[in-house]
């Protein structure tokens, strides 16, 4: 099968804290190159860990830097941008920031998961300046401030559409629960932050899809494997018709992890529920397009 580009992983050179919750840390490379042999990824794009609100392990951009040089066959990077950093200053020039990381090879920015609103002077600051250097932002969303990580958003999604409208030269990739979970009409405040089950009638995320040409979609971890997997037919064509806007990912986070959407997307083209085409593009040319510009 094809050689797919992982556009979401995580991983450390050294096993450090137990990541909250858990009995694990992230994958180192070696254990991920293992992984990866068995999904049949050549690549992936790591995102380090720089928002206070989501990890236990922080990781710089230096330390992705570090990783890439070593296994440079085995990784591409993006860096990471906290709105806060340096001053917590909504005026802050974080062009200088991100052009500086740029130039050491960061093809964007990203998993942005600062808990703050997507319309927070301190996340316009950032959009502004990621549209501005022409860098993607990958971005978690969280359903609240508090108790999560991730920007913040309302049911439907409206603050995420007013950054839609106000940078439409910005590339947003999209991903988590409260992303996905918005493709079926049936999200609700309860169910927003888990991973809906059943037939899918089309929800506020195709309208945005449909209006925005600059969002697209980062299919990693359960949330982005339910949101095709839940309702098969309905996966498919989504795919079909947004193949030029998808993203393969695994979101590896622990040696342990079962990630099943390579399989799946694998059994699709076999079955022919999508085209060659379509699979290509999602799972290596897409990622391709944006990470050899």
């Amino acid at each position: 099968m094809l050689k797919k580009i992982d556009m979401h992983v995580h991983t450390i050179m050294r096993r450090g804290i137990l990541r909250m919750g858990t009995n694990t840390t992230f994958a180192t490379p070696e254990e991920l190159s293992l992984m990866y042999e068995r999904l049949g990824i050549e690549k992936g794009v790591i995102l380090p860990e720089v928002n206070f609100e989501c990890a236990s392990h922080m990781q710089s951009n230096e330390d992705a830097i570090r990783i890439v040089e070593k296994y440079p066959d085995m990784f591409y990077w993006f860096c990471n941008i906290d709105p806060r950093m340096e001053r917590n200053d909504i005026r802050m020039d974080l062009s200088r920031v991100i052009e500086n990381y740029k130039a050491l090879g960061a093809k964007g920015v990203g998993e942005v998961c600062a808990n703050l609103y997507f319309d927070d002077p301190f996340m316009e600051n950032l959009f502004y300046h990621c549209e501005k250097t022409e860098m993607p932002v990958l971005f978690h969303i969280g359903p609240q401030v508090g108790g999560c990580y991730g920007i913040v958003d309302d049911l439907g999604l409206p603050r995420l559409e007013k950054m839609l409208k106000k940078f439409p030269g910005l590339q947003f990739i999209g991903h988590s629960q409260p992303f996905w979970a918005e493709i079926g009409a049936d999200a609700t405040e309860a169910n927003r932050n888990s991973y809906p089950t059943g037939k899918v009638v089309p929800g506020r995320l195709i309208e945005l899809f449909e209006l925005y040409p600059n969002l697209y979609g980062d299919m990693s971890a359960g949330s982005g494997f339910n949101a095709v997997a839940r309702d098969p037919e309905f996966g498919y064509a989504f795919i079909e018709k947004y193949q030029d806007r998808l993203y393969f990912g695994t979101d590896i986070c622990a040696p342990e992890n079962d990630m099943q959407l390579s399989f799946w997307l694998d059994e699709a083209v076999q079955n022919k529920k999508i085209s060659q085409t379509a699979y290509e593009k999602v799972c290596r040319g897409n990622a391709l397009k944006l990470l050899e510009r």
